[in-house]
């Protein structure tokens, strides 16, 4: 059974994300499917919330690839896939504008089949690093120099003098 439930999850990657045929939707999730994925904290509920969703991120990278890295059959019913995801971001995401983007993010999703379908993924994946990849969070490093805050806004010193000195010294503590 472990090997045709990996054959389910193999379809759900490459048919619906990577080829972008949501009617095999119909045939791999079942009519009650539960996706849990941090993008979405309400989470994906039934059959149409899963062909939108995969449309949401088939229309905003619609070269998109899902290559399984590596796939394993974990206890009961589950199947343990870890992937990364390829695309050029060429649609709005979230309400952000096409950047044109070169995208690449690593991710793992665990699936939960019954009766020859997918019930339930839980996926957690880089979406911070895609954000930051197709410039909606600035890199790490980049803020100060676009004009963004600085530590001394951050803490609220925007002045030269030494912060406050308290507290037990050094010496104290060594019993110097």
């Amino acid at each position: 059974m472990s090997e045709e439930n990996k054959a389910i999850v193999r379809r759900e990657f490459e048919e619906i994300f990577t080829q972008g045929n949501l009617d095999a939707a119909d045939e791999i999730y079942a009519s009650n499917y539960v996706g849990h994925e941090a993008t979405t904290p309400e989470g994906i509920h039934g059959l149409e919330a899963a062909k939108q969703f995969a449309s949401v991120y088939r229309s905003a990278f619609p070269d998109l690839k899902l290559t399984i890295e590596d796939q394993s059959a974990a206890e009961g019913e589950k199947v343990v896939t870890r992937w990364t995801a390829r695309g050029t971001h060429q649609g709005e995401l979230m309400g952000l504008a096409p950047t044109g983007a070169q995208v690449r993010m690593k991710g793992i999703t665990i699936s939960r089949i019954a009766e020859g379908k997918v019930a339930e993924d839980w996926t957690n994946f880089d979406a911070l690093g895609m954000m930051q990849q197709i410039g909606a969070i600035p890199q790490p490093g980049t803020a100060l120099d676009e004009g963004g805050i600085s530590p001394e806004e951050i803490s609220g010193r925007t002045h030269p003098e030494r912060p406050p000195q308290g507290g037990v010294s050094p010496e104290e503590i060594s019993g110097g």
